[in-house]
């Protein structure tokens, strides 16, 4: 799953946060900033532990005010580790 978050949304440790949460689910993947402000994660995994992610990102972490979360369903690559890219 590919999502992208707008909002207020850097600078408030989203990435590290989303990074965490993501691992303890031992899902695949990587989030980064995007140059225009928004953030971009690309989740893989079981169905249910992507969208406790994508849920997730719907909140964000305190700090954070998502404005609008974008998701489009990609094909699994067969990834291991998630990252921090960017």
């Amino acid at each position: 799953m590919r999502v992208v978050v707008s909002g207020r949304v850097q600078g408030v440790f989203f990435r590290t946060t989303c990074a965490a949460k993501a691992r303890r689910r031992s899902l695949s993947g990587w989030v980064r900033n995007l140059p225009d402000g928004r953030v971009e994660a690309v989740f893989e995994g079981t169905s249910e532990l992507v969208e406790e992610m994508v849920a997730w990102c719907r909140r964000g972490p305190d700090l954070a005010r998502v404005g609008d979360v974008e998701t489009v369903a990609l094909e699994p690559v067969g990834g291991s580790g998630f990252e921090i890219v960017g």
